[in-house]
């Protein structure tokens, strides 16, 4: 798991896909880790970052996005226990302060608070 913080700045990594041989399970907890709110913000500006409600495990949710598997993401998202973010979420973020648990699903990023 990688740490991202004011005493560990090492970003998280974001070669999910590609050649790496890792099996999913390997690959999803490899890039899964805890940032801060700036490390989220460039993904919120991009469009790709969405909230997973505490409820799932986050390992479920990027599987379902390695795998393409739209039926469980949509139903997720119409349910809301997935959501893209909006402003009014990330008027709280910006004061600072909160660590978040990020997972990386390129060129997703899916998070919650910690």
């Amino acid at each position: 798991m990688v740490s991202h913080n004011a005493n560990n700045p090492e970003p998280m990594k974001y070669a999910i896909l590609g050649e790496d041989t890792s099996s999913v399970e390997e690959k999803l907890e490899k890039y899964t880790g805890t940032v801060g709110w700036g490390y989220l913000r460039p993904h919120f500006i991009s469009g790709v970052l969405y909230f997973v409600d505490l409820s799932l495990p986050l390992a479920e949710v990027g599987r379902a996005f390695t795998e393409n598997r739209k039926d469980r993401v949509e139903a997720w998202l119409r349910c809301g226990d997935l959501v893209k973010i909006g402003d009014l979420h990330v008027a709280q973020w910006e004061k600072g302060g909160m660590e978040f648990e990020a997972l990386v699903v390129s060129p997703f990023v899916l998070f919650r608070p910690v």
